[in-house]
This record gives structure tokens, sequence and C-alpha cells, in this order.
């Protein structure tokens, strides 16, 4: 299939498939006329991507995991290392203390949030 055939099925935007060939990522076929041609599971690969990126993964780190992933269902494959499983393991745990971190931001906010609510409300009261 065509780049653009390829974006409209995945929703990831032409220049993005293009970067994803610069990076190793998603080497397509080239037709006689130069044009991209990807193959089938080349759909699956993109949204494995996409999730990857979504998951903090950089693109040097993405290029490293994909030759150890299936496409249908992105389990690992024959190619999957001991060292990848450790790697994909700090990855989590560096996600995971984002996550920490976003939720402990999250609670300082609402605390400002109530009380310049709380202030707001009183002022209110006294003003009636």
């Amino acid at each position: 299939m065509r780049i653009g055939e390829l974006a409209r099925r995945t929703g990831v935007s032409e220049r993005s498939l293009r970067y994803y060939g610069e990076q190793a990522l998603l080497v397509p076929e080239r037709t006689p006329g130069g044009y991209r041609d990807y193959p089938e599971w080349a759909v699956d690969r993109v949204i494995h991507i996409q999730e990857l990126f979504a998951a903090g993964l950089s693109s040097k780190k993405i290029a490293h995991l994909l030759p150890c992933m299936r496409d249908v269902d992105g389990g690992a494959n024959e190619f999957a290392t001991p060292e990848l499983v450790s790697e994909l393991a700090a990855e989590r745990d560096r996600i995971n203390r984002t996550i920490t971190d976003l939720v402990r931001s999250r609670e300082v906010l609402d605390e400002v949030l109530d009380r310049a609510s709380e202030r707001f409300r009183v002022t209110d009261a006294e003003v009636d």
C-alpha cells in the first residue's frame, strides 16, 4: 500500500511515516517509480510504534525493540533477549516514577484550588 493509504488506516501523518523510515522504524519497499510501498503488516507496526512513543520511549529505543516484537500482537518474538527484558523493565519503572510525580503534582494543585475556591466562597458570602 502507498503511504497515503497507510496514513489513512493508522491515523498517522505521512510526515510521521517518513520519519519512521528515516529512523529505520518502518522501512518500505520502493516501486520502480520510487514510491513507498508498505506491506499489510505495516499497519500493526505503525500502531505499535505509536504505542511505544506514547509510553515515552525514544525512537532509538524503539528501533532497538521492534526487531524483538511480533507485528500482529506486539508480543516478544524469538529475537527477544534477557537484556531487552531488563531494558523494558527499566522503562516501565521510569514511567511509574513519572506517574507518581504527576499524581503528586495533581494533589498539590488540588490543594491550591481548594484553598483558592474556599477563599472566594468566603469573600462572596461576606459581600451578601
